[in-house]
C-alpha cells in the first residue's frame, strides 16, 4: 500500500510538473507575442510623432517668432515677445462696441469680432473673424512704432458663404 501511495504521489507530481511546464510555455509565447506587437506599435507611434514634428516645423515657418530678420526690426524696443504684444493690440480692437473697425462687413447674427491671429512677419498679420454663424479671413498690414503704438491697415478680406448642414 505504501508503494502505491508513493507511485500515485510520483504520478501526481509528474502531471503537476507537466501542467506547469505547458502553462508556462504557453504564457511565454503569449507574452512574447504581446511584446512584439507593442514594439511594432512603438515604432509606428515614433514615425507618427516624427511626421507631426515636421508638420509643426513647417507650420511655424511663417511666424514672427521664427523669423530672425523680421524680429531684428524690434530689437530696439526691448519687447520680450513682440508677436504676443501685437496680438494683444489687435484684440483690443474687438473691445469697441459693435463690429470690429478692421472688418469691412456688418455682423448678421451679432457683431463681427477677430478670433484667431497669426503674426506672419514684421508687416503682415493673418486673422480670422466671425459673428457666430458667418466667418471670414483678413490680411492686415501693421506698423509697430517706437512709442509701442500699433497702426493696423486692412489689406485684403473675404467672407465665406454660410454652410448649411
Amino acid at each position: 500500500m505504501k508503494k502505491n501511495i508513493f507511485l500515485y504521489l510520483f504520478v501526481f507530481a509528474a502531471l503537476l510538473a507537466l501542467f506547469q511546464f505547458v502553462t508556462g510555455n504557453n504564457m511565454q509565447k503569449a507574452l512574447s507575442s504581446d511584446v512584439k506587437q507593442l514594439e511594432e506599435e512603438v515604432v509606428k507611434l515614433e514615425d507618427s510623432l516624427q511626421t507631426m514634428h515636421l508638420k509643426v516645423l513647417d507650420m511655424q515657418y511663417f511666424t514672427l517668432e521664427n523669423n530672425d530678420d523680421a524680429l531684428a526690426y524690434y530689437d530696439h524696443l526691448n519687447l520680450e515677445n513682440p508677436s504676443l504684444y501685437i496680438q494683444d493690440k489687435l484684440l483690443e480692437t474687438n473691445e469697441s462696441k459693435g463690429d470690429n473697425p478692421l472688418i469691412p462687413y456688418e455682423g448678421m447674427e451679432s457683431d463681427f469680432k477677430i478670433n484667431k491671429i497669426k503674426v506672419l512677419n514684421h508687416k503682415w498679420i493673418l486673422a480670422d473673424f466671425s459673428d457666430g454663424k458667418y466667418w471670414g479671413d483678413l490680411i492686415i498690414k501693421y506698423e509697430l512704432k517706437d512709442d509701442l503704438s500699433v497702426d493696423f491697415t486692412l489689406a485684403q478680406h473675404l467672407l465665406y458663404a454660410p454652410q448649411e448642414y
